[in-house]
């Protein structure tokens, strides 16, 4: 707890720092979040409206919410 930064978030008990971006502001939304963690030039930036990802790969959600669990299992409590 506290110990960490970036995509993750400060994991600190504060909600409200949970997008601190590298430069140290607070978002107040994801797509300005995600777009500052952005290597220039890799990837277009998120627009306000961010797309569900899983709606561009149908079949695919049962497998990214598997992937995604192991942020609820041990290694993240």
């Amino acid at each position: 707890s506290g110990q960490v930064r970036g995509l993750c978030g400060t994991f600190n008990g504060d909600q409200r720092d949970e997008f601190t971006t590298p430069e140290g502001d607070v978002e107040p939304g994801v797509a300005a979040f995600a777009n500052a963690f952005r290597a220039a030039g890799a990837c277009p930036a998120l627009g306000p409206g961010i797309a569900d990802p899983c709606d561009g790969f149908p079949g695919s959600r049962e497998r990214a919410e598997a992937a995604c669990a192991v942020l609820l299992g041990p290694a993240f409590q």
